[in-house]
């Protein structure tokens, strides 16, 4: 037991090594470290079992990490993974767990097995013999101690070299302390941004009409949406309204999360800023309110506890369908919406629509009526299963399609100035290549992680009202966007709004928009560049092919 432990918890380190690191000092240094002081932890008693015991958060790290591996092929557990698990449902944890069997087959046969054994150990009074605990605590120093040498040498050699962000499981356990100060700084939030002023106010006639929606989308990528040239009708509703709306096809998000994705696109922060000013700042949603707007938000997902929920709580109608903890469908939003705007008496109205679009387990994302692509039954996270994955897949944004489109009409019968504009949070992996990805959130993104479809439309009355600004969206709808970095500045704009928060060059419809280089928000809420980050050859050429810059 005192071999066997460090041996199955050094599992993680060693497939690390191959999909990871590429200088050998930093491969030696995450197999010497963590197992001599995985052996020397296990010799420290007799009483191997009871040790073993009290090495159980190590090991259930291990465990952790090894579903992340078999499910993204590399990366440790990050800061992000953590707050993902946190901001999740239940039932949506239970979706993918329960479909990820070979991962947690493996975790069971490597850990929990053992762990049943140092149990029994305990059980029946077996302690080790002294000369066996010497020998494993002599040879834990000497692997201990060769890899704090290895460990100096890298921090000479390697530029960059950091034990807390390069060595598992010391950087794993540092993610969960950074996880937990976010968390304990997210509870201040309110306390810490009820100053801010977003000095907003609109610029239109007061007792002009106005209706505008912002649709949230989950995990819609834009390589699969007929707009965008997908080989399948899955827009059929958009495309055929043609002119009508204005499609941005080259955004990409820049982030894999929904719990920042989501929060960057709603408050007037950046990549640069995020890391400070998230806790500080407020909505777009605020800046309505501040311009005389009513708002509402009405979301399909579950309170997440964290900028969301706050953002949300700033509408004067919130409403989350998950709240009675049942299975719901986008299209019940319709209502929501219908209603808020039929009982509202005021002039001006702003509602948020965040959606569960194509988020997994995609086959439970629509109803029967849109079971275009079939068979669409398949619901495990396996690469055998990956045509009826993309059926379902293509099934969901077919039911977005439909989703916006009737929002749209809706909109339209109103016969008012009326504008909205729908894009998704993040994108998703489906088995699309070699590398074998499925879902999101792994902490190198993929091409199809980050491409995100970009929906504008605005009505007749609006563009009598505002031609330019309609002009002004055709105009970039071929640009280089980054989708989070757009939101809050072109919803104020198309809304009228002036405020000390907008960035007329970050409104995609005005004339003085311009694009920026391509960056990303890391797992340590850092601004990297976005070629950077660890894009693969896959993605490169993925971008290449139509068009997207990653620079």
């Amino acid at each position: 037991m005192m071999w066997l432990i460090p041996m199955v918890l050094i599992i993680p380190n060693i497939i690390l090594d191959i999909t990871d690191y590429s200088y050998w000092l930093e491969k030696t240094v995450n197999i010497l470290l963590p197992f001599g002081l995985y052996l020397m932890l296990t010799s420290t008693s007799r009483n191997v079992g009871r040790t073993v015991l009290f090495m159980f958060p190590l090991i259930l790290y291990a465990a952790f990490q090894v579903v992340l591996l078999v499910l993204y092929g590399e990366s440790i557990i990050s800061i992000d993974m953590f707050l993902s698990i946190m901001a999740s449902n239940p039932g949506e944890a239970g979706e993918l767990l329960g479909n990820l069997s070979t991962a947690i087959i493996m975790v069971i046969v490597a850990y929990l097995l053992p762990f049943v054994w140092a149990l029994s150990l305990i059980l029946t009074h077996r302690n080790a013999p002294v000369k066996a605990v010497n020998r494993a605590a002599k040879a834990g120093r000497w692997s201990f101690t060769a890899g704090m040498v290895t460990l100096l040498a890298c921090y000479a050699v390697i530029p960059g070299f950091d034990i807390l962000r390069d060595v598992f499981p010391f950087n794993v356990v540092h993610n969960t302390y950074l996880a937990g100060r976010r968390v304990a700084a997210t509870r201040d939030y309110h306390e810490m941004s009820a100053s801010f002023n977003h000095q907003a106010a609109s610029t239109r006639d007061r007792d002009l009409t106005e209706v505008y929606v912002l649709c949230i989308g989950e995990t819609s990528r834009t390589g699969h949406w007929q707009l965008a040239g997908y080989g399948r009708p899955t827009t059929p509703r958009l495309a055929a309204r043609g002119d009508s709306i204005v499609f941005f096809k080259k955004a990409l998000s820049q982030s894999n999360t929904t719990h920042k994705s989501v929060p960057l696109m709603l408050a007037p922060v950046t990549t640069s800023t995020f890391s400070d000013s998230i806790y500080t700042t407020k909505s777009l949603i605020s800046a309505f309110n501040q311009a005389g707007f009513n708002t509402a938000f009405f979301s399909n997902q579950a309170r997440n506890r964290s900028f969301i929920d706050f953002f949300a709580n700033e509408a004067g109608t919130s409403a989350f369908l998950f709240d009675d903890r049942k299975h719901h469908y986008d299209h019940e939003l319709l209502g929501y919406l219908r209603d808020f705007v039929n009982r509202s008496s005021a002039h001006k109205l702003l509602i948020v629509l965040h959606t569960s679009g194509s988020h997994f387990n995609y086959k439970d994302r629509y109803t029967s009526e849109y079971e275009v692509f079939k068979p669409a039954k398949a619901s495990a996270a396996d690469p055998d299963f990956r045509d009826q994955l993309v059926n379902a897949y293509d099934n969901s944004i077919l039911y977005t399609d439909a989703l916006v489109d009737e929002v749209i009409s809706f909109l339209d019968s109103l016969d008012c100035v009326a504008g909205l504009m729908y894009l998704s949070d993040h994108g998703e992996d489906i088995f699309d290549d070699s590398r074998q990805r499925i879902l999101h959130s792994s902490p190198v993104p993929t091409a199809y992680q980050i491409h995100v479809p970009i929906v504008m439309w605005t009505s007749e009355e609006y563009n009598t009202l505002a031609p330019q600004i309609r002009a002004n969206a055709v105009a970039h709808r071929d640009n280089q966007i980054a989708s989070n970095d757009v939101v809050f500045h072109t919803m104020l704009e198309l809304g009228g709004i002036k405020s000390r928060t907008l960035d007329t060059t970050r409104s995609l419809v005005d004339k003085s928009y311009r694009d920026r280089p391509r960056v990303y928000l890391n797992d340590y809420n850092e601004e990297v560049p976005l070629e950077e980050i660890g894009l693969r050859s896959y993605d490169k050429d993925y971008f290449d092919k139509i068009k997207i810059s990653y620079k």
